[in-house]
């Protein structure tokens, strides 16, 4: 068995390859894109397992490497744990490739998980609606900064269709005015887009069991359940509820010495959308269920302080009742509301 490491990039790659015994048999500079990386590999006829840090487009190569007939195994390291790379104080491509073989070899990668293409187009419509709703969010406060200069008291739905009207008709300097109108424009244009990318997910969303079962949830929607489904990908990677906390970095920083447990912030480890989806979640069920409500009353003690500790608590909890959900195929058990449903994100 040969173990290969790669650094790649767009335009070269260094490749890395070790023999049984963990010596150097070959290091080279890869010159061109992507496919002469494949091509390279192709070449070796030896059975070999290959490792890389995951970067943008990792799930494509991975999908090109695999197939090779002596690819054994195809590993993705975690870029921000490859902590004898990015600690080290000499850094190079040809270091590099030199030292994920050697981690390779020694069975000590810090692999990440690679969905397979649809899982992967699925998460990059649900992060494209997110960067939608935060740059009409921007428009949005543009508007209102433009009204605050001119002195005009904007009414408190702004974004209503009547509202629009008398935004349009208010007597504003051109320059002010010419902004406003613009900013309304992009408004609907970006209206437009979010609506079309909200059909394409609710048409992937209709056909996932998964989606539909974490739905019964009270303060989990669409929106909510589609994310932690795609992210989670396959429950069963998981050996217990709880490690879906952490991958989701809603689980406290933990420095343990000589005995004595001190606890921080939240590591905010994995993707940063599910967690912000979770919280809002997390709100909305304590609004609508009671046995949420009673669990975050219970962690936060008639302390105004700990407000968002003990929301980041249900944010947790809810993560590890999901996953169960999602293991077991049962619907949610806990007391509803009856007017629950206006109570989804």
């Amino acid at each position: 068995m040969l173990y290969v490491g790669l650094d790649v990039h767009a335009k070269r790659s260094s490749i890395c390859i070790l023999n049984h015994d963990g010596k150097t048999v070959k290091q080279e500079l890869i010159k061109g894109p992507w496919p002469a990386v494949v091509d390279r590999l192709r070449g070796i006829d030896q059975p070999f397992a290959v490792c890389y840090e995951a970067s943008c487009g990792y799930g494509a190569l991975h999908d090109q490497i695999a197939p090779l007939p002596m690819a054994r195994q195809v590993s993705v390291a975690h870029p921000g744990q490859l902590r004898l790379i990015f600690k080290s104080k000499k850094k190079h491509d040809r270091i590099d490739a030199q030292r994920i073989a050697k981690l390779l070899y020694l069975d000590e990668v810090p692999a990440v998980h690679v969905p397979d293409v649809n899982v992967r187009s699925w998460r990059k419509l649900i992060e494209y609606r997110q960067k939608l709703l935060g740059r009409r969010s921007a428009v949005k406060n543009q508007i209102r900064a433009a009204l605050r200069g001119c002195g005009v008291v904007a009414p408190a739905r702004l974004w209503t269709k009547k509202a629009l009207l008398w935004l349009k008709s208010i007597e504003l300097p051109a320059g002010e005015k010419l902004t406003v109108e613009l900013a309304i424009e992009e408004l609907s244009d970006f209206a437009a887009r979010v609506k079309r990318v909200e059909r394409e997910l609710g048409r992937i969303a209709k056909t996932h069991a998964g989606v539909q079962l974490l739905m019964t949830i009270p303060g989990v929607g669409i929106r909510t359940a589609e994310a932690f489904v795609a992210y989670v990908d396959d429950i069963r990677r998981f050996a217990r509820n709880r490690q879906v906390g952490s991958y989701f970095g809603l689980v406290p920083c933990l420095d343990s010495s000589a005995g004595k447990d001190r606890f921080g912030h939240i590591t905010r480890d994995g993707p940063p959308t599910v967690r912000k989806m979770l919280t809002e979640a997390a709100w909305m069920g304590v609004r609508c269920n009671p046995t949420l409500r009673a669990f975050y009353r219970q962690i936060m003690h008639d302390d105004p302080d700990r407000k968002k500790i003990a929301i980041v608590a249900v944010a947790h909890h809810l993560c590890r009742v999901m996953a169960a959900m999602l293991r077991s195929g049962e619907v949610w058990r806990g007391s509803v509301r009856h007017d629950d449903q206006t109570c989804k994100v």
